[in-house]
């Protein structure tokens, strides 16, 4: 056998060859790996050293950003964040001589619309009506008794002062100051809308012999809600006396917001009565006939709405919202109670003196044609009027306060009608009432 063939050099060579490049190929993964494990570390220290300042820079910068976005507002956002400030309708110092629906306010430069209560169309109404009633001047107050809302409000001077009457309490109450005696007499001594009461002499002046409780062949009597429909001051007078009492009126005067405040919209000026402790002053405040006790058109109105609203007054407002141009609203009205001046049985009494005086009292007359109307066969209408000289005597102050209550409870309104006439009389108060209440109902 040849041995040199089977063993020969070549095949030597041969086996040498891979066993190099197996060598090198280890070599050259063990390079990789320490090349990379390098490199790793090389680009490890360069984000430490290079990387982690930057990135903490960026987030620092980004946090800073950020920080200025939330505590430094742009101009603009913060003009907005100052409009949301809620508003109070007593700061914006209306003028009720030029109130509408829907009207704009500029407050420190911001514009500011503000809707009102107001029936535009019933406002113009009572406006032209007022110009045309020949009184030297005259104030009118419209508004719903279950949630106080106020739908007309208006004035009116031949002198033309400028001078807004519904608020101002300067007016003598005359006989509407029965609405609190009679409440009174209800409550704290025994009365019944049929109770029997006696009186000497006329209806409507006030003497001291008057006031005795002596009955004489003239003494006349008569049920107490037609005394009070008929306006009798003899029959209040000695209720003062008799009945009621210096605590009893004062408390009963209060209760109807006399000598309090009245939360509105607009200022409105104190109610004034001082109740005295004689026997002919008690009498003189009772009736209604005396000069010193005085109302405001406003509160006359409340008067009413205390009836018509089962012994409730809600707080008057005119306001209904108030907001941003861009829809924000800063202020939205929500009906409240103001205060129970009666209790539930007291109005339902009241309502039955107030319907009479319609029926077959001081308004008999002048409504007996509104009473006949098909639109007025379900509406109860209850009303109360007053009349006094002033003080001098040159002028004479001319009330009307009335209620007018649909079956349904819905639109009833109430209202308060002053005219004060010189010695040429203008349109009675009571026949402006008529005028209102007709308009009213005949257009909605």
């Amino acid at each position: 056998m040849d041995t040199k063939h089977l063993y020969s050099s070549g095949w030597r060579d041969h086996k040498k060859t891979p066993q190099i490049h197996s060598l090198w190929r280890r070599l050259f993964r063990k390079k990789s790996l320490v090349a990379f494990a390098l490199g790793s570390v090389l680009i490890g220290l360069f984000l430490v050293f290079f990387g982690v300042p930057w990135m903490s820079e960026q987030m620092s910068q980004a946090r800073g950003s950020l920080s200025k976005t939330e505590n430094q507002t742009s101009p603009l956002l913060g003009r907005e964040a100052e409009k949301a400030v809620p508003i109070d309708p007593q700061s914006l110092n209306l003028d009720p001589a030029n109130l509408s629906e829907r009207f704009v306010l500029e407050r420190g430069g911001m514009p500011l619309i503000v809707e009102s209560s107001l029936d535009s169309s019933l406002q113009d109404y009572i406006i032209h009506l007022l110009q045309n009633s020949q009184n030297l001047q005259a104030a009118v107050v419209v508004m719903r008794p279950d949630d106080g809302r106020i739908l007309a409000m208006a004035s009116y001077d031949k002198d033309q002062n400028g001078e807004d009457l519904c608020l101002k309490a300067d007016f003598p109450a005359a006989s509407l100051f029965k609405i609190v005696s009679a409440a009174a007499a209800f409550e704290f001594a025994g009365f019944t809308p049929e109770k029997t009461v006696y009186f000497d002499g006329r209806k409507h002046t006030l003497y001291k012999r008057q006031l005795k409780q002596k009955r004489g062949k003239y003494t006349s009597k008569i049920s107490f809600k037609r005394a009070f429909a008929s306006s009798i001051n003899p029959v209040f007078g000695k209720l003062g006396i008799y009945n009621l009492g210096q605590k009893v009126m004062t408390d009963s005067a209060e209760r109807f917001l006399f000598n309090q405040s009245i939360p509105f919209d607009l200022p409105v000026a104190e109610s004034f009565v001082h109740v005295p402790d004689d026997d002919f002053g008690l009498a003189e405040i009772a009736t209604g006939f005396n000069k010193s006790t005085t109302i405001s058109p406003l509160h006359a109105a409340l008067l009413a709405s205390a009836v018509a609203n089962d012994g409730v007054m809600m707080k008057p407002w005119l306001v209904k919202n108030i907001s941003q141009e861009n829809g924000e609203i800063l202020y939205q009205n929500r009906p409240a109670k103001m205060t129970r001046s009666i209790s539930k049985n007291t109005a339902s009494e009241l309502k039955i003196l107030m319907k009479d005086t319609v029926v077959n009292g001081t308004c008999r007359k002048t409504f007996r044609s509104l009473r006949r109307k098909k639109a007025f066969k379900n509406v109860e209408l209850g009303a109360k009027t007053g009349t006094i000289n002033d003080k001098t005597d040159q002028f004479k102050y001319d009330w009307f306060t009335a209620y007018a209550l649909p079956p349904n409870g819905a639109k009833g309104i109430c209202i308060a009608v002053l005219g004060i006439h010189g010695k040429k009389l203008g349109i009675r108060a009571n026949k402006l009432g008529r005028n209102i209440i007709n308009h009213y109902f005949s257009s909605s």
